[in-house]
């Protein structure tokens, strides 16, 4: 696979009057603060340009979009541009896949190692933390200035995908890219307590019924836990704020892969898969059309929630015995 240049990114950027932005359904911080970033950036230089989503921002990213994300599809007509955003795979935002065949030019920056090239310019790094270091070198080649709330975007992108700089794809780089942001002003504590800080009752209600589902496996090197429809009506929550319960049951000790899985309805399930130091999650993901990191990934399986459960988990203990040998 052979990456465009930023510098060739950033031409058909400069190039354009209008650009539609594009990123993943379920978004997570780093899908909705690299575009919330990219977005500012290409308004600052008098371009049109809008985040368009086909679901909602949950509650604790919403302080990022400030006028900037929209549903209407109608908002350009024919966008000289249509960017994705930590997403590249057409079917990871299937109600928006017919507006983005509609640029004239097509634009895919991500790091998921899954991603096979699709538009007409890509720069896709498996070895990038976050998308949001990729945006940030891209803002820097367009020569870009960066300010507290592009900044504070991009920190948010990076400490989500980054576990707030736990995780293995933790770099020297990233703490040099999030070091720089501070010259531009940002509050990291004003982001950090908006992501991690800003919960609901009903949320840490979900949580409990989900954890309570617990099975483990593997001599408890895999951990495998729940959501159904009837938890979210008993307790009042939402499913978006499940969020972050895949890496609960990563974090207990001894656990090497971790499986969540969330029933979006009777016949479609999506799962959040999270690995330690042993297991390739992506490998396992992709078993089910689905993609992303070694280290963390998922897929959406069309059956019920007790045959994907069972499905996911002779996968992942397959995987585990491979570490085994």
């Amino acid at each position: 696979m052979k990456n465009n240049s930023f510098e060739e990114i950033s031409e058909q950027l400069k190039a354009a009057r209008s650009i539609l932005l594009f990123t993943h359904i379920n978004m997570d911080g780093d899908a909705i603060g690299s575009a919330v970033a990219m977005c500012k950036v290409l308004r600052n230089m008098g371009k049109e340009c809008y985040v368009l989503l086909e679901d909602n921002i949950s509650d604790n990213l919403l302080f990022l979009d400030n006028g900037y994300c929209t549903k209407d599809q109608s908002i350009i007509d024919t966008p000289d541009v249509s960017m994705c955003l930590d997403c590249g795979d057409v079917g990871r935002f299937p109600k928006r896949e017919e507006k983005f065949m509609t640029g004239k030019v097509s634009i895919c920056v991500d790091h998921h190692a899954t991603t096979d090239p699709f538009c007409a310019y890509n720069y896709i790094d498996p070895g990038a933390a976050a998308t949001g270091e990729l945006v940030y070198k891209l803002i820097n080649t367009m020569g870009a200035t960066i300010d507290k709330e592009i900044g504070e975007a991009l920190f948010a992108a990076i400490t989500t995908d980054t576990g707030n700089f736990q995780y293995s794809n933790t770099t020297k780089e990233t703490h040099c890219i999030v070091a720089s942001l501070y010259d531009a002003g940002i509050d990291s504590n004003y982001v950090s307590v908006q992501i991690y800080e800003t919960v609901r009752m009903e949320k840490l209600m979900l949580k409990n019924r989900a954890l309570g589902t617990l099975t483990m496996a593997a001599d408890g090197k895999f951990a495998m836990a729940y959501v159904d429809q009837k938890m979210l009506a008993e307790t009042g929550a939402k499913m978006e704020e499940s969020e972050g319960i895949v890496s609960e049951l990563r974090s207990i000790a001894g656990v090497q892969i971790a499986a969540f899985l969330k029933e979006d309805s009777r016949k479609v399930i999506k799962v959040s898969l999270r690995a330690k130091t042993e297991g390739d999650v992506s490998a396992i993901s992709t078993q089910f059309n689905g993609g992303g990191h070694k280290k963390a990934a998922g897929c959406t399986m069309h059956c019920s929630l007790a045959e994907a459960m069972e499905q996911i988990k002779t996968a992942s203990l397959e995987n585990l015995a491979e570490y085994d040998k």
